[in-house]
């Protein structure tokens, strides 16, 4: 059977919605967080697929998180090696600066459901167009050379591009709207929530009102991925 590896930033933002579409393309699913000792010795080139979710962290704080580094330098390997790997928010920036772009703060936070402009209108990210999805992001990233970007949003250009069939790193959360770990994302980032002008009971509404058919395109999105892998 294929295997596919999830890394887990922080606990409460796994990969929710999109781990059915993984299962029915047949994979295996095994998951692994950053503060597992475990960790360390992980040849990343190894899982047929590979699945990096989000975090709060910074891409550029390896101070304060020494792993980043080493997880760079494993994923520039598999990268170099074009194995099939999915970036989610977090993870799509360390896919950005694995490949040499830079990550740094952007000039407003990100927080809440609402579309994204699609780039390309027959690729998989056709099934977000027009749908809400959630964005919870303040960090932002150049575009790295030799990709496709596939989707921007009002506030920033760069919300989701590929590689060849077997890259895709996306900024936005097309996998939460079902999950209840949404209440520990609120809980939390009370100050990412102010930031963005919102509250918690209107980012509550939003979710209840967007989140299933945000996870069911997010779901149909990564399926169409899968099917499409080298």
């Amino acid at each position: 059977m294929k295997t596919a590896l999830i890394i887990r930033h922080v606990p409460h933002e796994g990969v929710a919605g999109y781990r059915q579409p993984i299962e029915q393309a047949g994979y295996h699913v095994d998951r692994i967080d950053v503060s597992d000792p475990a960790f360390a010795t992980l040849d990343l080139r190894e899982p047929d697929l590979l699945i990096m979710m989000g975090g709060p962290m910074g891409v550029y704080e390896h101070e304060a998180h020494p792993w980043i580094r080493c997880q760079l330098r494993r994923l520039a390997l598999r990268l170099e090696a074009d194995r099939p790997t999915l970036g989610v928010c977090f993870g799509a920036q360390m896919v950005a600066a694995a490949l040499g772009a830079q990550v740094h703060p952007g000039h407003a936070k990100e927080v809440g459901f609402h579309p994204v402009t699609v780039h390309d209108c027959e690729g998989p990210l056709r099934h977000v167009e027009d749908v809400p999805v959630l964005h919870w992001h303040g960090d932002t990233f150049t575009l790295p050379e030799g990709v496709d970007l596939l989707a921007s949003s009002a506030l920033y250009p760069h919300q989701a591009f590929s590689r060849g069939r077997n890259l895709l790193a996306l900024q936005f959360h097309a996998e939460m709207g079902e999950d209840p770990r949404f209440d520990a994302w609120i809980e939390q980032g009370p100050e990412d929530i102010a930031a963005a002008g919102l509250c918690p009971d209107r980012l509550r509404a939003a979710h209840d009102a967007h989140g299933q058919q945000a996870v069911a395109a997010g779901r149909a999105m990564i399926g169409q991925w899968l099917e499409g892998l080298a």
